[in-house]
């Protein structure tokens, strides 16, 4: 599970090396924002900022780039899109009235 302070360090680090001109890769990104290079690698929401930022970082205005870009931006939607359901899961459970017998 991907927790807020993890997103967050990620999407700083990709910033500063953006800002900075440093290229972006998993390796550097792991190093700064003291995450391991695998979860980067395989939290589908950690990766997707990467890649986003990689992705912008090259010439994302291309027809390759914003296809994607795009695609990129799909995976972090469906990511979001599995956490707001498991939310929605969680509350029916806590907020359902308990049975009558």
């Amino acid at each position: 599970m991907t927790t807020e302070s993890s997103l967050i360090r990620v999407e700083r680090v990709c910033t500063d090396l953006t800002t900075t001109g440093q290229p972006i890769t998993f390796t550097t990104v792991a190093q700064q924002a003291q995450i391991s290079r695998t979860t980067l690698y395989r939290d589908p929401q950690l990766r997707a900022i990467v890649d986003e930022h990689r992705t912008r970082q090259t010439d994302a205005r291309t027809l390759t780039g914003l296809a994607t870009e795009v695609a990129h931006l799909r995976i972090a939607v469906e990511a979001l899109a599995e956490g707001v359901k498991r939310h929605e899961e969680q509350l029916r459970r806590i907020t359902k009235p308990p049975s009558r017998r």
